[in-house]
């Protein structure tokens, strides 16, 4: 894995940091941005005077299956690091029921199998069109095939979304998939939905942030013991009507029958974790096959079959069993540099250092070389990100400086979570704070990197806080009768930006005007031609040419 010196680009005197502006994107409106609402003199000052262009960030330029498709963390820190955009989860599921071959697989005859030993058959993931995580259409095919297979028991375990789609959209799937169910539902086939909740409140936890979510799904899931309810419509009403929060926040719930839950997990049962997302899928995961899980009680383990849509680890080959190969990520930025001995440095907080490292390095955690990689995480705050818009972008600039002033490392890569997390939250008066916390940072951060005669990279994996108000058909803000906007959740389609910051007067490269369709997989080949290398023949060419 040797990487060419260059003959046309010699390496920048000082450090290369790629700054990874979570959910900023480039929006052609101004009513409901964020990012232009908000005072950003730092930001603006380096859009005005160094070069910049934009990337597409969303669709099959993230290898996603159309250009209708939200970018997202995952697959937009995959292109980065990989340098090539690759099929990725949505996309290969999507492949893979088309074709049949889902149900020729090894895993999926086993989850069958026993299913119809006389379990029940689980599923439980993400319960929406977002197409992020998970897709509603890829349930509506397994619970199809399911029944052509003969399974008699089907119980379904509903995270509801409000993030990835609309933020009080719930109804909107469940009750035309309560429709669904009634069309299926046959004697010889009973099939319900057993349980739920908002994806923030249980289950779907990641990066360890706040494992009570997952003992609270655990509990409601596996155990049945939650507050119950007769249907699901019933309880997202009910807690509408208590509490007024959006899907994402609502509490879990449990269906019950005659005083019983209608679907917890048992001795004998088979489970399919639905989601082809890595991220969020990890820790229920964990809980249902580690035999020593500490993480929390889960009492008396039943004992199941257990498939995730994926595998969500390859390293720790968690879970064992999953229904679809994910990608095979191989030759990633990151991992030529580790082999070609150039010191890294990889910094976030919680909520999106998993991006900066295991979805860099190709869904792959750990280290390529122990002695060239350092890794830092700062810990988020565990409360609603709105209540602390900053999260904790001035942390992770004190250490990000400390780093740099250190000369210990030729490239850094830093991904602020401010503008994708507050903006999930759909507050846009929280979502500008956020923003302005953040310009603070790049204020901080640049002279420094330019003191060390270093260049920053200046991107974005997707946007969010650039679109915080639902638009129509054609592109517009929706409003009420009474002017009222309704607030986005959701990540965007609009393009990144991509700002190349240097100290020189006169550079020796420029930006190249002949990428008309430039793309997050770009960045890698910029990378390592900064760094005075030659990327790979088939990394996707480079952002910068000779000037």
């Amino acid at each position: 894995m040797k990487l060419e010196k260059s003959s046309r680009f010699s390496a920048c005197p000082g450090p290369v940091v790629t700054i990874v502006l979570d959910g900023v994107g480039i929006s052609p409106r101004e009513d409901g941005d964020a990012v232009k609402s908000a005072r950003t003199p730092m930001l603006d000052r380096l859009m005005a005077n160094f070069p910049m262009t934009t990337l597409l960030a969303h669709g099959k330029a993230v290898g996603m299956p159309s250009d209708e498709d939200m970018g997202n963390s995952e697959v937009g820190h995959n292109a980065i690091g990989a340098g090539r955009v690759f099929a990725q989860g949505a996309k290969l599921v999507a492949e893979s029921i088309a074709t049949g071959h889902l149900w020729q697989g090894q895993a999926w005859h086993e989850i069958v199998a026993a299913a119809k030993q006389g379990g029940t058959l689980h599923f439980l993931g993400l319960f929406s069109d977002g197409n992020v995580h998970s897709h509603i259409d890829h349930l509506r095919a397994m619970l199809e095939q399911a029944k052509k297979e003969g399974v008699a028991k089907v119980r379904l375990h509903i995270l509801l979304d409000g993030r990835d789609v609309g933020e009080t959209s719930a109804l909107d799937y469940v009750d035309p998939f309560e429709a669904f169910l009634d069309g299926l539902r046959s004697p010889a086939f009973d099939v319900a939905i057993a349980s739920g909740g908002g994806r923030m409140t249980i289950t779907m936890d990641r990066y360890e942030a706040h494992w009570a979510m997952v003992q609270r799904g655990w509990d409601i899931h596996v155990r049945g013991e939650g507050r119950q309810f007769a249907s699901a419509h019933e309880a997202i009403v009910t807690y509408r009507n208590e509490s007024n929060v959006i899907d994402q926040d609502l509490p879990g719930f449990v269906i019950v029958k005659d005083g019983k839950p209608v679907g917890p997990i048992v001795d004998g049962d088979a489970v399919v974790f639905f989601n082809f997302r890595g991220d969020r899928a990890i820790e229920i995961s964990r809980a249902f096959t580690e035999e020593h899980f500490t993480a929390f009680q889960r009492g008396p383990l039943p004992k199941v079959t257990y498939a995730g849509m994926m595998q969500y680890d390859g390293d720790t080959h968690l879970p064992p069993r999953f229904l679809v190969q994910p990608p095979a990520i191989d030759r990633t930025m990151g991992e030529y540099l580790a082999k070609n001995g150039i010191a890294q440095y990889a910094i976030s907080e919680t909520q999106k250092y998993g991006h900066v490292t295991y979805f860099w390095n190709g869904n792959r955690s750990g280290k390529f070389d122990e002695t060239q990689e350092t890794y830092v995480e700062i810990p988020s705050d565990v409360v609603p990100f709105e209540q602390r818009p900053w999260m904790k972008c001035a942390e992770i600039t004190d250490a990000l400086i400390d780093a740099i002033r250190s000369g210990k490392y030729r490239y850094l890569r830093v991904n602020y979570a401010n503008g994708d997390m507050v903006g999930h939250t759909g507050n846009f008066e929280a979502a500008i704070t956020a923003m302005q916390g953040l310009d603070l940072q790049l204020a901080r951060l640049i002279p420094v990197i330019l003191e060390a005669k270093g260049t920053a990279l200046i991107t974005a994996d997707h946007g969010n806080a650039d679109e915080m108000y639902e638009l129509d058909k054609k592109g517009n803000v929706t409003r009420d009768a009474e002017g009222r906007t309704k607030a986005k959740t959701s990540h965007t389609l609009n393009p990144v930006p991509f700002v190349l910051v240097s100290g020189d007067a006169d550079p020796a490269y420029r930006l190249r005007q002949d990428l008309k369709a430039a793309g997050l997989s770009n960045i890698a080949a910029t990378v390592l031609n900064l760094l005075g290398f030659e990327a790979p023949d088939d990394y996707d060419p480079s952002l910068i040419e000779q000037a």
